[in-house]
């Protein structure tokens, strides 16, 4: 894409509403088993706005504590996550042809007034794999940098069933979600957006 760095790559709608209600499905079930819980920042401990749960072998958490990190069972009920769905499997092949399969997918609900700030994916050990994103319920601001922090950004704005891969360059680049705008969609139960972060995490 113009302006976006190598490597970036936006497939608009690439989920129909079918399949956009049954990731919603999924993920409803999902998180009877790994409820949604608060991530905090290392050290502070200071609340992120976004709550969160995991599918696959590997969650991603954060404390005060501990940090970031993948964990394989939920900080609250010592449980392993549920298992990755289909839908998603088949995407990660689709889209990245990676010669292996991710081992974790965030569950992000932004609920109104949620952000996410400047980060670079890189608490895992392969960092050759791509990033890949689908975005579900009320649209957002997608906002991709540089490899520095602090830098120019360029916006994109991000609809239900859209699909994001960051892989190349743009691996390595700053990103963030500036604005949700709560209300446009109907998908989300109890409104929101629902973001879903497919990562592979160890070594093939």
């Amino acid at each position: 894409m113009d302006n976006f760095p190598p490597g970036f790559a936006h497939y608009p709608h690439y989920f129909d509403a079918s399949q956009q209600n049954a990731l919603i499905l999924a993920v409803k079930s999902g998180v009877e088993q790994a409820p949604f819980f608060v991530p905090r920042m290392p050290r502070t401990g200071t609340p992120m706005s976004v709550v969160l749960s995991n599918f696959g072998a590997l969650g991603w958490v954060s404390d005060k504590d501990k940090g970031y990190r993948y964990d394989p069972v939920h900080p609250t009920t010592g449980k392993p996550w549920p298992a990755m769905p289909e839908l998603l499997l088949d995407l990660w092949d689709n889209v990245t042809g990676y010669e292996a399969q991710p081992e974790c997918c965030l569950i992000n609900w932004y609920k109104d007034g949620a952000k996410m700030g400047a980060h670079i994916d890189n608490d895992e050990q392969d960092t050759r794999a791509p990033v890949v994103s689908v975005s579900l319920g009320d649209p957002a601001m997608f906002r991709m940098g540089g490899p520095k922090r602090g830098g120019p950004t360029q916006g994109l704005k991000l609809f239900s069933g859209d699909v994001v891969v960051m892989a190349g360059e743009s691996r390595f680049c700053y990103h963030s979600v500036s604005k949700v705008f709560y209300g446009e969609s109907a998908l989300v139960p109890r409104g929101g957006r629902i973001n879903l972060t497919l990562r592979r995490v160890a070594l093939p």
